[in-house]
């Protein structure tokens, strides 16, 4: 076997199926174009040169639910519009992401007393991950709260918690009668 020795000195990389699977996740995130009032704006420069969201991979936008895993929620979210943000929600595929951007997304901003048409809260419609308040938030701030997502999307893990009771023999596959048979 002397061919095949010190052939891959320079070459191996071990690493967990955790870690590739999860960098990719958090470095591949496109965002949905879906912005509800002010906040959306700043969404708008958080994805612009200026702020270069892309070095995050974050910088794909897309207008279809089915193509995007991230919802980025910028603005006040209605009662009328919570059924419809729910539908794009559940069009998303799995895993998707939900970050809460300014006042009115997160708890329901100046309308909170007084305004009978507004969600207090997003996370009433959809499960939310980060939440990012300001009124408006600045795209700063939307960075951050990326960085936080994708922090978030880094410690996920595959197959059994740590101190699960569960062992192998409860995923083992039922043997068909006519093989046990003898």
């Amino acid at each position: 076997m002397s061919w095949i020795e010190n052939r891959f000195e320079d070459n191996v990389l071990l690493t967990s199926l955790d870690l590739v699977v999860n960098w990719s996740r958090k470095s591949s995130l496109w965002p949905m174009t879906f912005g509800l009032a002010c906040c959306a704006i700043e969404m708008m420069a958080f994805g612009a040169s200026r702020f270069d969201v892309d070095r995050f991979g974050a910088g794909a936008f897309r207008a279809t639910p089915r193509q995007s895993d991230l919802m980025i929620v910028a603005g006040t979210v209605t009662y009328k519009m919570a059924s419809r943000l729910r539908r794009l929600y559940d069009q998303m595929p799995d895993p998707k992401y939900v970050i809460a951007m300014g006042a009115c997304t997160v708890g329901g901003g100046p309308y909170f007393k007084y305004g009978y048409h507004v969600v207090k809260g997003v996370d009433m419609v959809v499960p939310v991950d980060v939440y990012v308040p300001g009124c408006p938030p600045r795209p700063e701030a939307l960075i951050e709260g990326l960085m936080r997502l994708q922090d978030k999307i880094m410690e996920q893990r595959f197959g059994l918690a740590k101190g699960s009771k569960r062992q192998l023999k409860d995923f083992d596959l039922p043997i068909p009668a006519a093989v046990t048979a003898t």
